[in-house]
C-alpha cells in the first residue's frame, strides 16, 4: 500500500507573528507530515514589516519543527495550493468573529476549488486576545509586548518603533 504524506498550508500575513500563531503552528506540525507556513503578500495591504522581514522572522521561529517550512505567496491561496499539490488549509480562530470571517473565506475557497478542505483550529485559551493590530499599536506606544510575541518579534517591533 502506498503511503501518502499529509500536507497542509497555514496562511497569514504574520505582521507580526504572535505566540498565538506559533501555538497553531506547533499543534498543526504535530498533526501533519508537512506544514507550509505561507506568508501572504497582498499588494492592497500596508504592512509594518516587509515580506522579506516577515519571511526571515518566520523562518527563524519555525526552526524547532523539522516538518515546517516558510513560503511566500502573492497569488490566490487556492492557486498556490494547486501548484504545491496541497489540499488542506489550516486556519486559526480565536472566537466567533474570527470564525465567521474564516468560514466565509473557506466557502469562497471551496467554490474556487472543491478539493480544498479547511480545518479550523482554535488557539489555546491564553492566546485568545492576541491580534497583530493590537500588538502593533501597543508596541508603537512602547508598551510591553513580551507576553504576546516571541523575543525575536519583540526586538523587531522595538527596532521599528
Amino acid at each position: 500500500m502506498l503511503e501518502t504524506m499529509l500536507k497542509a498550508v497555514f496562511p497569514g500575513s504574520f505582521d507580526p507573528p504572535t505566540l498565538g500563531h506559533l501555538n497553531i503552528i506547533e499543534r498543526a506540525a504535530s498533526i501533519f507530515d508537512e506544514l507550509l507556513v505561507m506568508v501572504a503578500e497582498n499588494r492592497l495591504k500596508k504592512y509594518l514589516f516587509s515580506v522579506e522581514e516577515r519571511i526571515t522572522i518566520m523562518t527563524e521561529l519555525v526552526k524547532p519543527w523539522k516538518n515546517v517550512s516558510v513560503v511566500i505567496c502573492d497569488t490566490l491561496i487556492v492557486e498556490f495550493m494547486k501548484q504545491r499539490d496541497v489540499r488542506i488549509l489550516v486556519r486559526g480562530v480565536r472566537g466567533p468573529t474570527d470564525f465567521a470571517y474564516e468560514f466565509e473565506l473557506s466557502m469562497m475557497n471551496k467554490g474556487l476549488d472543491s478539493n480544498i478542505e479547511t480545518i479550523f483550529m482554535t488557539t489555546d485559551p491564553e492566546y485568545f486576545v492576541l491580534r497583530s493590530s493590537a500588538i502593533k499599536e501597543l508596541a508603537s506606544f512602547h508598551g510591553d509586548v513580551s507576553g504576546m510575541v516571541p523575543p525575536l518579534v519583540a526586538e523587531a517591533l522595538q527596532t521599528k518603533y
